[in-house]
Parts: C-alpha cells; structure tokens; sequence
C-alpha cells in the first residue's frame, strides 16, 4: 500500500491556503487563530456526511473541533475514509457511550495528590500544565478536560505541582503534559523548564506533545534555546499514519534533533488508521528517516465515545508479530494497553515463548521455527551436581 518511503514522495505545501505569504503560513500563531473549529468552516472545504455533521454539532459537548490550516492540508479531500480526517474531524459515534468506556479510562483521577499532578508510579509523576491543544484527537483519553468543553474547569496551578515534586525525592522523573505543554508561551516553558532543572532529584524531563505534528511552526530558534538551556528535554511526538510524515515535520524534527532533544513516539492504534502491517511498517520506517524512535503502540483507551475508532486488541498483536524479524529492532514500536482504571501499561505481545521447562526455554523465531536455550541451572548441575537449582520463572 506504501511501497515507497523515499521522502521526496513526502506531503508539502500549503493547499488550500496557496495565497497566503510563505512568512504568513509559517507563524505559528497564525495558524492557531486560524484553525477550522465550526461545522461551517469545515463544510466549506469538506463534503461532510451526515455521520460526520451529527459529530460536529455534538463536539461542544464533548470536545471541542479544531484542526491547523496546515494538518488540515493534510487530509485527502476526495477521501471520505482518509485517516487523517478521522483522527480530527468529529463523527456520530461520540455521541455514544459503549458500557466498557469510562471518562477517566486510565484512573488518573484516583491518583491526583495535588491538582494537576498525577502520581501513579513510584518515581514518576505526570505534570498536567495546560488544557488545549493546537487541534483536537477525537480519541483523547483526556477528553474530560481538554478542551472544557464538559465544563471540568481545570486550572493549572503551576506553584503546587512544582512544590510537590520539589518535597518529594522519590521523584526522578517528570513528563509534562496537558493538553499540549507546546502551547506554553516560552516564556512560561523556559520558567517550568528552569525550576524543573533547579530540583536536585528531578534526573529526567519528557514533554508528550503533538505540537510538531499539527503545528510544526511552533519548533522555532528560540524554543530550540530554550530546549538546549534545560537539556537533555526528551520528547514524545503523536505521528499515527505515514501521511502525517510530511517535509514539515521532517525539518521540525531535524530541528529538534540538532537542539539536543531526543524524540520518540507514541501511536495509538486505531481502526481505518493505522491497523494494518503495511502502513504501519511505512510509518515507522518514515519515523526513523526523521531521527524518531517509534516507542509506544498504544491499545486505543476505553474513553467514552471512542467505539468507532477502537481497533482489535488482536490486530495490534498481529501487527507486532509482523514487524518483528521483518525489519529493524530499532523500528519496532513497544504494543502495550493503559490498564483500564489505573494499572499501568502492561506490554502485549506475541508468544514466542512456548514452554519453560526445568532444563531448557522452548521459543518460536519470526518465522514460527523451534529453538531451544538452556536454562543457568541445567548447564551448572552437568559441571557440578551439587549446585542449587534455580526456582522456575514460569509453569
């Protein structure tokens, strides 16, 4: 379906916007304050269907529509399956709740010791620091909150979050999140940035953004300063198809790279997307020619609304087993689930293992071959019977 990676074949242009000036297009603040976010704009560019209309008139109460003039671009008007069209433009399916969805699906608010501060695992914490985004996934598992559009009045509270971290030394890691941190003035990151830095137990700082994928405008000089100031900022991008992977994104990435940011990403699987082995292998492959580390296959979370675009847990599962030995270690992303109700990801793969017995691990290869490694314990009681034997890992 994607034979070819090359990225002279990659997406470029302003489209729809042709007239408007080069220097115009590429002010990120432009692009914000002219994001499509109404049923009419859309549907002055779009052929909606009544599934989608029925979604946009519903989206005020659940999340909010807005798409960048320039990821809108990327979206093939003449496809009303295009998979970038479903990640933004609302549908119908919103409007229902399946009985397994949940607006918390993650349990991050069991969680919450001060507000905007998520404390789920023992060295970590999550840093919520804003509620918008340059445009809107209508999978979101925070739907909740971004957006405002259920009225669930989140204020970030900067001041307690940074207190928090700072009174707690068991915390070496802080991701922050949102919403979309890159909206943040850089003002405001250089400061979040700085007092981060200033905690001697804070040893590793993530951002988890989307901002070079809907508005790659953003990654200017100066926030690549700001970055290199505070660094090594890790950071994880959201790329879901090969067409995202525009020459935009491509330089935006490269930027980030030579400012001594190191990128991953995070895909979430999605039915009509991204749930096929063949456009998955082209989009990490793409990754990788952009300087990013697929990281995380995200299972869809069981967010209410989301039924339409949950894809099999099985096809995840298939698709991992048909990346693995027919391309790069480096490519292949990590499928895992988000534990409904707060357990954490929990990795999903295939079965390689077949059998451990108390002499020898039994494994398939990629090509569904037999081999067998033996265990420590076996090896040691041939050169010497009295050796204890270990307990076994598995029965």
């Amino acid at each position: 379906m994607y034979p070819n990676d090359s990225l002279n074949n990659w997406h470029s242009g302003q489209g729809l916007w042709a007239d408007v000036p080069a220097a115009t297009w590429n002010d990120w603040k432009w692009q914000l304050k002219n994001r499509i976010t109404s049923l009419e704009q859309l549907e002055e560019h779009l052929e909606l269907s009544a599934d989608e209309r029925a979604g946009c008139l519903f989206a005020k109460d659940k999340l909010a529509l807005a798409i960048t003039p320039y990821f809108f671009n990327l979206i093939d008007h003449d496809d009303p399956n295009d998979p970038v069209r479903r990640q933004v433009v609302p549908r119908a399916g919103e409007m229902h709740t399946a009985p397994e969805e949940l607006l918390d699906p993650v349990g991050e608010e069991n969680t919450k010791p001060v507000d905007g501060i998520v404390h789920r695992y023992p060295d970590r914490v999550l840093f919520l620091v804003t509620d918008r985004c340059a445009s809107y996934c209508r999978y979101c598992t925070r739907s909740r909150l971004v957006s405002n559009a259920q009225d669930y009045n989140f204020h970030p509270e900067f001041e307690s979050g940074l207190e928090y971290i700072r009174t707690h030394p068991e915390i070496r890691d802080v991701l922050l999140s949102g919403g979309d941190p890159l909206l943040l003035s850089d003002r405001k990151l250089d400061y979040l940035l700085g007092e981060l830095r200033k905690i001697p137990h804070v040893e590793f700082i993530r951002i988890g953004s989307r901002i070079p994928v809907f508005l790659p405008q953003r990654i200017t000089p100066e926030l690549c300063e700001i970055f290199k100031k505070h660094g090594p900022i890790w950071l994880s991008i959201h790329v879901n198809h090969p067409n995202e992977c525009s020459h935009a994104l491509r330089d935006t990435c490269e930027r980030l790279s030579f400012a001594g940011v190191p990128i991953g990403n995070q895909s979430v699987l999605l039915k009509d997307v991204n749930d096929d082995a063949e456009v998955m292998k082209s989009l990490i492959h793409r990754l990788l020619m952009m300087r990013v580390r697929p990281y995380y296959l995200y299972q869809c979370d069981l967010i209410t609304g989301s039924a339409h675009l949950r894809a099999d847990a099985r096809k995840g599962i298939e698709i991992m087993r048909a990346l693995r030995g027919h391309t790069t270690g480096y490519a292949i992303p990590q499928f895992v689930i988000d534990a409904p109700g707060g357990g954490g990801k929990i990795p999903i793969n295939p079965e390689y293992v077949k059998e451990v017995t108390d002499t020898e691990i039994i494994m398939q290869n990629f090509q569904g071959n037999e081999y067998r490694y033996p265990l420590i314990d076996a090896a040691q009681q041939a050169i010497d019977p009295e050796a204890p034997k270990l307990e076994p890992i598995l029965t």
